[in-house]
């Protein structure tokens, strides 16, 4: 890092790359932080969480029991110890909670007035955040598993929805009212994602074992159906050809600049696609525990070089080499399964909720706390270099060091 900086100050090296190095090593840096806290006001498992990205400042999440709460992550105390308080929550009381579990919340991506939630109740809701109103509500006529906003659309308003039914649902939130659907999947579609890089881009997860990218503009059915062994028919059954997973897929994410798209399975297998084409890169990351039923929420690290993904893994999450597979470290502290994950970019800081009822916030330690001399651990300072994970290298560095 000091050879980053040399650079840096010599105007030899682009402010991204340093930007980017700094972003990489506070990640690698994760732990749980034993000051901060987040309100526990959630009676059941936390399903859904989500981190607004025009001021980086507040957070959703929705639980098992149907209460959406919003928290307010700065820190006004001035202490290092200090709690993220819920400023408002839809609780019981209110009367236009949804009844059942809410599975998906999210902000709008261009104003914090307003926010999406769907629930198992069969609606989704477009809420006021002032007033704590929805604005308008959705009646999809099933479970609801997932929806997504586009993160960079400007000429379109849709919401993508899965649900129990096969067919993926297209709200329009100027209008109001389902305009269109997807149809390709045998099976309930348990995720969808828009594409951060083409807005007219939609991946979507089924039970039927397939993930499936479409165009929404195309009438003619998907573009490409993800295929495991890349078409490669010898070395299948006829079971699994054109299938993603060998189980339920339930998780989706991509990269952050579009490019590649994650997938998660109940086969405990997480897969790396070539969006454009479709290909697997066959990155190996390992058996990846996933008994989840539902949509898993994962997250991919933005900003840092490689990339990262956070998955939920049993009462854990796993942090991986997004290219190479290299499980880099596991953050241990729920004491129940971890449902969904966020990653802050700002601060470089992860967020996860479980069935323990808890939100757990993970920051960067970049500092050892102070030990104190001891003549029985002469050879404590010593022995730290060769105990650090082979990520934690500063791959940054010049010739000059």
């Amino acid at each position: 890092m000091l050879g980053v900086l040399s650079a840096r100050q010599a105007g030899l090296l682009d402010p991204l790359r340093l930007r980017r190095a700094e972003s990489t090593r506070r990640l690698l840096c994760l732990q749980l932080n034993p000051d901060r806290e987040v309100d526990r006001i959630h009676g059941n498992g936390i399903n859904t969480i989500d981190i607004e990205t025009i001021e980086g400042k507040y957070m959703l999440s929705g639980g098992a029991d149907g209460v959406i709460v919003i928290y307010d992550l700065e820190n006004y105390s001035g202490k290092p110890n200090y709690t993220c308080k819920s400023i408002c929550t839809v609780g019981r009381s209110n009367r236009h909670v949804h009844k059942f579990s809410v599975e998906t919340v999210q902000w709008y991506p261009y104003d914090t007035g307003m926010f999406v939630s769907s629930s198992f109740d069969k609606t989704m809701k477009v809420w006021d955040t002032e007033t704590l109103k929805p604005a308008e509500v959705f009646d999809l006529g099933g479970n609801i598993y997932s929806h997504h906003l586009s993160p960079i659309t400007r000429k379109h308003s849709l919401i993508a929805v899965g649900t129990k039914s096969p067919k993926v649902q297209l709200c329009d939130l100027k209008s109001g009212a389902r305009i269109h659907v997807l149809q390709g999947h045998r099976a309930e579609v348990l995720s969808v994602r828009w594409s951060p890089r083409y807005e007219y881009i939609l991946a979507s997860a089924s039970a039927d074992s397939k993930v499936k990218v479409w165009d929404v503009r195309r009438a003619s059915g998907s573009l490409l159906t993800l295929d495991q062994h890349n078409g490669e028919k010898s070395k299948a059954s006829s079971e699994a050809v054109g299938t993603a997973h060998n189980g339920r897929a339930n998780g989706l994410c991509f990269t952050e600049d579009g490019l590649f798209l994650l997938t998660t399975g109940t086969d405990d297998r997480m897969r790396l696609w070539n969006s454009a084409t479709g290909e697997n890169t066959l990155v190996n990351y390992g058996k990846v525990s996933n008994e989840s039923r539902k949509k898993l929420q994962i997250s991919v690290s933005r900003g840092c070089s490689p990339e990262f993904v956070f998955v939920p893994c049993g009462s854990s999450v796993a942090l991986y080499d997004l290219h190479s597979g290299e499980l880099v470290t596991s953050l241990r502290g729920h004491y129940n399964s971890v449902d969904c994950c966020e990653f802050h970019p700002y601060y470089q800081e992860l967020y996860s909720g479980g069935k323990d009822c808890n939100i757990l916030a993970w920051v960067p330690v970049l500092r050892s706390p102070d030990v104190e001399e001891d003549s029985d651990r002469p050879n404590k300072a010593a022995a730290a270099p060769s105990a650090l994970n082979s990520a934690f290298q500063d791959a940054w560095s010049s010739d000059e060091d």
